[in-house]
């Protein structure tokens, strides 16, 4: 199978003048590990993570198994590389969506189908959704997960509550953001691994876009946001 990037192609043949030693080595290194990163997404995307063998890497990346633990511990540690290239990616794709969107209902429908289109891709829906929380371990996928995808959400939450009157203070905002994360995260999953992720997709977008609409016919009409300490001071001034 053809390698995305093989080391021969990345690296100079010939002597750079002017470029020490030690810099061309760096760049081999460098072009090294990502010629197994660019083969691993590719074998990873196709076969599976436990279907995927390092022979099968290496053959493709044409270096040496030896250059392989250089870089990486093992496959989990090399998949791990893979996973979290995947999900700044999509980070950045979604990102880059979201900018220059100034109407906060706008910039939250626009994120949503990034996310959505993001999802149906095959590296991310193998890679990410798949085998992420199996091979990683559930602490360790959430914890990539919210490095690179959660601030996208809490800017969205941050613009949509900011719409309102509402005084809340940072905790609240964290609050509503984790909920609307992990509700996305579910929705991701649903799509990635459904039969028909069009169709799919185009569920959770008019679910959510149905819920949002909500959260904006609040703002319009100026509805207050019930105090976090609502239910204290009803406890207080009734404790029967």
């Amino acid at each position: 199978m053809a390698a995305k990037a093989s080391v021969s192609k990345l690296v100079p043949k010939v002597p750079v003048p002017g470029v020490p030693g030690a810099s061309r080595r760096a760049a081999y290194s460098a072009s090294t590990k990502r010629a197994l990163v660019d083969v691993a997404e590719q074998l990873f995307t196709e076969k599976g993570y436990a279907a995927t063998s390092l022979d099968a890497i290496v053959a493709g990346a044409r270096v040496t198994k030896g250059a392989l633990y250089h870089h990486f511990s093992g496959k989990q540690a090399l998949f791990e590389s893979v996973f979290e290239r995947v999900e700044q990616e999509a980070a950045k794709r979604i990102q880059k969506s979201l900018r220059g969107q100034k109407d906060p209902w706008r910039k939250a429908t626009v994120g949503l189908r990034s996310f959505l289109d993001v999802v149906q891709e095959a590296p991310y829906r193998r890679i990410v959704i798949q085998d992420g929380p199996a091979v990683l371990g559930y602490e360790r996928y959430r914890e990539q997960e919210e490095r690179s995808t959660f601030a996208n959400i809490v800017e969205i939450v941050r613009a949509t509550l900011d719409a309102g009157s509402w005084d809340l203070d940072e905790d609240m905002l964290q609050t509503f953001a984790r909920i609307f994360f992990g509700a996305m995260s579910s929705a991701g999953e649903s799509v990635a691994t459904a039969a028909d992720p069009e169709a799919a997709a185009r569920r959770v977008e008019g679910a959510i876009g149905f819920l949002l609409a909500g959260v904006q016919s609040l703002v319009e009409q100026g509805v207050a946001m019930p105090s976090a300490r609502g239910r204290d001071d009803a406890a207080a001034a009734d404790p029967e």
